[in-house]
């Protein structure tokens, strides 16, 4: 088996991007949700209700974020300096954010089309993961919960043979894509080792009305798929899942081709 596709999220929800090596952090990979769109009472916006923020490109650099979108200028977004800070929730998470500089703000107000602020989490941030499955001490970004999402690429080949037309990886939003592992072989595993990092399998994700997203048009699927296919095969007690949520063990570099083995 071995690691084939490699993706951060530099801004929850915003299109994901391709790379070829991350340092994996306790938090998750580098740059992998340190920024987060939210509304006026600082809780988190998503693709789940705002599609369009699927067309965003964030796009880190030495001292920021650079953000692009359809028929949008290109915008500089330096990382805000220490001092000022705002409550923001994300799902039943309070923390406190850093917010960014009003044309920020501005910008991505005009691309989604209502008021909305742009918040960045820095190292002094601390969001504990909740779950029985963490230890102590482990934390999160601003991903929904797990610090990093896993899933076999033989899953996605499996629901495509069921689905007239084929959906992309990406509706699923993973960090991490292994290949040569039958389908779902992830929802047995408890722990793995990519190249030289270990890292603790938890929960199956439970996937809602978001991986109906077309992350190339912004847009709803009318047709409510890929979730209603697997709502057909993929339904248990937790609800729909697909993947499954990830704890870090200690920051290695991982990268394409990487080696992946099942530790237990």
């Amino acid at each position: 088996m071995e690691l084939s596709g490699l993706f951060i999220h530099p801004l929850k929800s915003c299109a994901p991007l391709a790379v070829e090596s991350a340092r994996l952090h306790w938090r998750g990979l580098e740059h992998d949700r340190r920024w987060m769109v939210v509304d006026a009472s600082g809780r988190f916006i998503t693709g789940r209700e705002s599609p369009r923020l699927t067309l965003v490109r964030a796009i880190p650099n030495e001292d920021g974020l650079r953000l692009q979108a359809p028929d949008m200028p290109d915008l500089h977004v330096p990382v805000p300096p220490a001092g000022a800070s705002i409550p923001v929730t994300v799902w039943k998470s309070s923390v406190l954010a850093r917010p960014c500089a009003a044309d920020a703000d501005a910008w991505l107000s005009q691309f989604l089309g209502k008021p909305v602020r742009l918040v960045h989490m820095d190292a002094g941030v601390h969001r504990p993961v909740q779950s029985e499955h963490a230890r102590p001490g482990d934390e999160v970004s601003f991903a929904d919960a797990f610090p990093v999402l896993l899933i076999t690429q033989a899953a996605l080949d499996g629901l495509n043979q069921r689905l007239a037309t084929p959906v992309p990886m990406l509706r699923f939003r993973p960090n991490l894509v292994v290949s040569g592992a039958p389908a779902h072989a992830e929802d047995t595993w408890k722990r793995i080792r990519i190249g030289d990092a270990e890292l603790d399998i938890g929960p199956p994700c439970v996937r809602c009305v978001f991986t109906t997203v077309d992350p190339a048009r912004g847009e709803r699927d009318p047709s409510g798929e890929p979730l209603r296919t697997l709502i057909g095969y993929r339904r248990g007690p937790e609800g729909v899942t697909f993947g499954r949520n990830v704890i870090p063990r200690g920051g290695r570099v991982l990268r394409i081709g990487d080696g992946v083995e099942v530790l237990s």
